[in-house]
C-alpha cells in the first residue's frame, strides 16, 4: 500500500490538535503545511518534526501532495474543496462540510465526477470508546435503546469581536457548528429520524450571532427518543462530556474525562460480570486515553479509503443528512413548529 502525501491547510487549533496525534498514522507523509500566518503554520510544522513545506496560499500548493485535510473557517470550506476536488486531490474536511446545502451538493458531485474521496472530519464515531459503546448496544445484551442523552459542555469563544467564530462565517450557531457532532452520532444509534424541536439561547454567550447553548429532542422510526444539549458558555463544568443511553435492562453511561463506559441496573441479573462498589453498576469498558480527542482514528479511516477505494463512513453526503437536520429544525424553530425529518437517516444519505 502506497504512502499518501497530505497537505494540512488551516493551521489554527483544531490543526494542531490534529498534528498532536497525526504521527500515529501509518502510510501518510506530510509534505506542506498552509496557513495565511506563516507563523501558525510554522508552529504545526514544527511539531511534526518532519521539515514540510510551508505555504501561505493553498493555491500555490503543488502536486506534491495525494490528499488535504481541511480545517480552515467554515466560509471557506467550499472554495477551498472545490479547488482540490478539481486537481483530483481527496478531501478530508472539518465540520461542517460547507455552510449551505448548495455547496455541500455541489462539492459532493464534483468529487464524485472526479474520483475523489470525500470525507467530513467527525472523529466521535472512531474514538475507542464510542466504538465499544456501538457494540455493546448493538449486541442486543442490554434490550432496545429507549432513549439516548448526549450533553456537552465548554468555553467558546473567538479573542476578538471579529474573531471568524463570532461572525456569520461560521455558517450558524452552536447547534450548526458543534452539535453536527452529535446529530451525527444519534443517527448512528437511533436509526431514521422521523421529527425533532430545537431551541438555543445566546444568554451568556453574547459574543455570537446565533445560539451558543442548545437543547434539541427527536423521536426516531424505532419509537427511540434523541436529545442533544450543549453549551459554549460553560465558565465552570462538571459533566463536559456525558453520553447515556437508556435501555430496556438498564442505563448505559460513557463518561469521557473517565474514558468509562458503566452500566447501571436496580435487577441484579441484567448486570454482566461483577456488581461495581455500590452494588448498582459494573465498570464495562476504561480507556485511560479518552481525554486525547483521537483524531488519528479518523484519519487512519480516510487514508485506508483513498488506498481501497472504500466509501468513508463519515462521507460527504452522510455529513449532509445530518446538516440537512440542522436546517430543517433551525427552520422549524423560527416558525413555532416541529421538523419533519422523515427521509434524512443515513441510509438516505
Amino acid at each position: 500500500m502506497k504512502s499518501i502525501r497530505l497537505g494540512l491547510i488551516g493551521c489554527g487549533n483544531m490543526m494542531e490538535a490534529h498534528a498532536s496525534n497525526i504521527n500515529k498514522v501509518e502510510g501518510i507523509e506530510i509534505t506542506t503545511v498552509c496557513d495565511i500566518v506563516r507563523e501558525r503554520a510554522e508552529k504545526v510544522a514544527a511539531a511534526l518534526g518532519n521539515d514540510p513545506r510551508i505555504v501561505t496560499d493553498f493555491y500555490t500548493m503543488g502536486d506534491d501532495i495525494d490528499a488535504i485535510l481541511v480545517a480552515l473557517p467554515h466560509d471557506l470550506h467550499y472554495e477551498c474543496g472545490m479547488y482540490f476536488a478539481r486537481k483530483k486531490k481527496h478531501i478530508l474536511m472539518e465540520k461542517p462540510l460547507c455552510n449551505t446545502e448548495e455547496e455541500c451538493l455541489h462539492l459532493i458531485e464534483a468529487c464524485e465526477e472526479e474520483g475523489v474521496t470525500l470525507m467530513c472530519a467527525y472523529p466521535v464515531p472512531f474514538w475507542n470508546d464510542m466504538v465499544k459503546l456501538k457494540e455493546l448496544v448493538d449486541s442486543g445484551e442490554f434490550g432496545r435503546i429507549i432513549q439516548m442523552s448526549i450533553w456537552t459542555e465548554q468555553l467558546t469563544k473567538g479573542p476578538s469581536e471579529w474573531h471568524w467564530g463570532n461572525t456569520a462565517r461560521l455558517g450558524g450557531g452552536q447547534f450548526f457548528s458543534h452539535g453536527c457532532h452529535y446529530v451525527d452520532l444519534l443517527l448512528r444509534f437511533l436509526g431514521k429520524p422521523v421529527e425533532g424541536s430545537h431551541f438555543g439561547t445566546r444568554v451568556g454567550t453574547p459574543w455570537l450571532l446565533r445560539e451558543g447553548t442548545s437543547m434539541a429532542i427527536f423521536k426516531f422510526e424505532n419509537g427511540a427518543l434523541g436529545f442533544h444539549g450543549a453549551t459554549w458558555g460553560a465558565h465552570g463544568t462538571k459533566m463536559g462530556y456525558d453520553f447515556q443511553i437508556m435501555t430496556e435492562k438498564g442505563l448505559l453511561d460513557y463518561d469521557k474525562k473517565l474514558g468509562e463506559i458503566r452500566f447501571y441496573s436496580k435487577d441484579a441479573a441484567h448486570v454482566p460480570g461483577e456488581v461495581g462498589g455500590d452494588g448498582k453498576y459494573v465498570v464495562l469498558h476504561r480507556h485511560e486515553g479518552a481525554r486525547d480527542k483521537e483524531t488519528h482514528r479518523e484519519i487512519t479511516h480516510f487514508i485506508d479509503c483513498v488506498n481501497t477505494g472504500k466509501r468513508p463512513i463519515t462521507d460527504g453526503r452522510a455529513a449532509l443528512q445530518s446538516l440537512r437536520i440542522i436546517w430543517k429544525m433551525y427552520d422549524a424553530e423560527k416558525h413555532g413548529t416541529t421538523a419533519d425529518l422523515r427521509g434524512l437517516g443515513l441510509e438516505d444519505a
